[in-house]
This record gives C-alpha cells, structure tokens and sequence, in this order.
C-alpha cells in the first residue's frame, strides 16, 4: 500500500464518512501530445500526473488516506477529448476497509471519451477486506470511434482472511448504445451462489479486461478459452471482454496480460497496450 500525507481539508468528512472526489480532463493539444487541462482530487482522491509516453498522458491516482471505509463516498470522472490519448492508473492497491459509519461504501467511476480519443484505464487490485461493505459502480461512454482499454480486479479477501461485502457493477455504452453492463456481487449477504461453480468456483481474485475498437465493428473476435480460468467473447458493437478467475492476484494479472497478447496490435497507429 501507498501512504501519504493526507490534504485533510480537501475532502468533505462527517460522521456519515468522508465524501470526496477528483476530476481529470485530457484533450489534444494540437501538436501531437496531449495535454491536461483538469487535474485536481480531494482528500483520499490525488491525481498526480507522471511521465507519458509519445502522444499519451500519464495519470496516476494516489491514495492519500485509507479506505474507502463504510459510509464513505468516492468520485472519479474522467473526460477523453476528441484525439487526446490518456492512460489512468493507481500507485497501489484500493483496500475496502469497515468503518465508524454505518452503511455501505460507495465508489464510483465516470469515464467519458469522444470520437478519436483513447483510454486506458489500469488501476491496481481492488481488496475486499473483512467486514468491509463496499459499492463500486463504472460507467463508461465512448463515441463511435472512441477507443478503450479497461481492467478490473478484485481480491476477496487478503491472506487468510474472509472477504468483505462487494458488489461491482461495470457499464459500457458506445455511440449511446449498451455493449456491456453487469454486475457481481460477493461475500457475506449476497445472493447464494457467488461462490459456486457457476460465478467464481471457489476463487479468490476475479477480473475483466474490456476493449473496445473500431475495427472489431467489421472483424468481432471469436470466442474462446484463454487458458484455465478465462473466457475471450465478442460483445455488441466495435468490444470484446474477457472475464477470469483465479487463486490470487497475481495469477489473475497473469491472465489478464495472456488476454492482450491474445487481442494482437490494435492498429498500426498505436501499438499492443502494455498492462504490466
């Protein structure tokens, strides 16, 4: 984990937790590059932007105090523009944490990237920890030629240690249209079955990797098993998603990384995302 001196007046706390959000914007700054003109978080949120790559910003979020503890409410929205190339991810793993307050914590995502522009949205592991309750919910919208790449992973658990309450939900839009929205829930509470042979069959790390593409409207992938304990399917529209499970979190990335060597280049303008 990553700890940090915490800007406490920043973020909105109460007895009810802590509220707390940060915004990032990216747009082409019109000689090849992009630029950022929004770059700002409060409290637990600390966006900090790191050395990029050609065309492509870097962004990482910092996590500046623990958490999200029970009753805590997290914003992250982030804006894509018209050939602006941005990559987000976090300095550590998100520990869900019970907390004072009482009620669930809440996380959630707002991704938004126009026609031409590129996402790749990489944070860290997600960790449910005991007696932990925690909502995240991801909700993305790309226009028509929008292009994305997005990781999720969630551990139930750290060593030896039952999970927390977490139920995630991820949506994905392109063009106005739904080519993705599911939602998982596990741990204590939820419906029966989480665990079973039909959702994680008794595994403790869960991931996706959404891509979405252009190319993939005219040529969808084809479906199939990616190793033990991961699936590649073509989804509605110019996206593909693989879905996996595993003993832990370091075989989860595993996969996840076989996933993209699966995918091959995405076009000869950007090269093969490197998850690492």
């Amino acid at each position: 984990m990553t700890a940090v001196v915490p800007n406490a007046a920043a973020a909105t706390a109460s007895t009810s937790g802590v509220r707390a959000a940060a915004r990032i914007v990216a747009r082409d700054d019109g000689r090849g590059g992009t630029t950022l003109p929004v770059l700002e978080g409060e409290g637990p949120l600390a966006p900090r932007r790191t050395r990029g790559s050609g065309a492509e910003a870097h962004v990482l979020l910092v996590g500046a105090m623990s958490g999200p503890l029970g009753g805590d409410r997290f914003t992250v929205d982030a804006r894509v523009g018209s050939g602006a190339r941005l990559r987000i991810g976090s300095a550590a793993a998100t520990l869900a944490l019970p907390g004072q307050a009482p009620g669930e914590a809440r996380y959630d995502v707002r991704l938004t990237v126009a026609d031409g522009g590129e996402l790749h949205w990489l944070p860290e592991q997600l960790i449910s920890a005991r007696a932990s309750d925690l909502r995240v919910t991801t909700r993305v919208d790309l226009a028509p030629t929008a292009r994305l790449v997005l990781r999720e992973e969630q551990v139930l658990g750290r060593a030896g240690e039952r999970p927390g309450r977490l139920t995630s939900r991820l949506t994905v839009r392109v063009g106005g249209r739904s080519v993705l929205d599911q939602e998982l829930c596990c741990g204590p509470g939820a419906p029966a079955g989480w665990d079973g042979p039909a959702v994680l069959a008794g595994h403790r790390a869960v991931g996706q990797l959404v891509v979405v593409r252009p190319e993939f409207a005219r040529a969808p992938v084809a479906a199939r098993m990616l190793g033990e304990g991961a699936v590649l399917v073509p989804l509605a529209g110019p996206a593909a998603l693989v879905s996996a499970v595993a003993p832990d979190a370091l075989l989860l990335r595993r996969l996840l990384d076989e996933a993209v060597a699966a995918l091959g280049p995405a076009t000869a303008r950007e090269p093969a995302p490197d998850l690492r």
